[in-house]
């Protein structure tokens, strides 16, 4: 949204590396014990099935109208004196520090309805975070919300819970997503999710009580911080017990998935971030240069076998 020419290496199809492989573009709506049911009113049917919906986002399917969205959202940036950003977690902190960055001369307001910023992590990141953000000139309103059902560029006035009034030319939601598991809840899987609608999985990353059914990512009830890295780690041991379970191996042989200690970075800007570690919280240049510079996008595409174009 900052930068759109960085868009198009971030955007990747499926079929760009999935070279081998069916893929179907359209939700799931239903499952039964050995057939998805989708939208379009196809089913698929299955041997074994790895479930990785995580949140439920309504963004465009193609790229060509993800790269117009991301230019237009530029635009609607470039053309603002001042930019109003509903929640801070790490998608709101995230933007606000590059806009800050980029734009240092456009004033840049913070809407959070949690207690501090970047809730997810500890307290320290979230004070540096908040320090660092205040040192940019964001401003960062706690403990408030914006009626998003009643939001407007019209006049450019935005009331807070509390009655304040912010003044911005445009705004951006950035507030958590729901999970992608609604499709689920009258499935043959609804008495596999919890009460916070997550699937529950064993040590295997098996759904409870199946054991061809497996579920990896932001939908699991994994008692670990929700990062993508993190999924990807679910997938590499979901893939050895895949491997496994065609060879017939014993379940005793599966591997077996230990949750991560708490561990995130949040990009401030192009050369800055926070880091929170297992044993130390750092921010500056340091997590920047791990993270900052492309957003981990180089690193992605190379897992995936693509070439990483600049």
């Amino acid at each position: 949204m900052v930068e759109p020419s960085f868009s198009d290496r971030s955007l990747i199809k499926h079929t760009d590396y999935l070279t081998n492989a069916r893929v179907i573009t359209s939700s799931a709506v239903n499952i039964t014990e050995n057939q998805v049911l989708t939208a379009d009113g196809n089913s698929v049917s299955f041997d074994y099935l790895v479930i990785a919906t995580g949140h439920a986002y309504s963004t465009p399917t193609s790229k060509k109208e993800r790269l117009e969205q991301f230019q237009q959202d530029n635009q609607k940036i470039k053309s603002s004196q001042s930019v109003l950003i509903v929640g801070g977690g790490p998608s709101g902190v995230e933007l606000a520090g590059e806009i800050a960055v980029d734009y240092p001369d456009k004033k840049v307001t913070i809407v959070h309805k949690g207690s501090r910023v970047l809730e997810f992590i500890g307290h320290k990141a979230s004070k540096k975070t908040l320090d660092w953000l205040i040192s940019k000139k964001v401003e960062v309103l706690l403990e408030q919300s914006v009626d998003l059902d009643s939001i407007s560029e019209g006049d450019g006035v935005y009331t807070t819970s509390t009655g304040q009034k912010i003044s911005a030319d445009c705004h951006f939601v950035c507030v958590g997503k729901p999970l992608g598991s609604s499709w689920l809840q009258d499935s043959a899987l609804r008495d596999c999710l919890n009460e916070n609608r997550r699937l529950m999985v064993d040590e295997y990353l098996r759904v409870k009580g199946r054991s061809n059914i497996f579920a990896i990512g932001d939908i699991t009830d994994i008692p670990e911080i929700k990062q993508g890295f993190l999924a990807e780690r679910h997938a590499t041991v979901v893939i050895k017990n895949l491997k496994l379970l065609m060879k017939g191996t014993k379940e005793n042989k599966l591997a077996k998935y230990k949750a991560a200690s708490p561990l995130a970075i949040v990009s401030l800007g192009r050369k800055e971030g926070v880091a929170q570690l297992p044993f130390a919280t750092m921010i500056g240049c340091l997590p920047g240069l791990i993270k900052s510079k492309d957003l981990f996008v180089g690193r992605t595409r190379k897992t995936l076998g693509l070439v990483s174009s600049t």
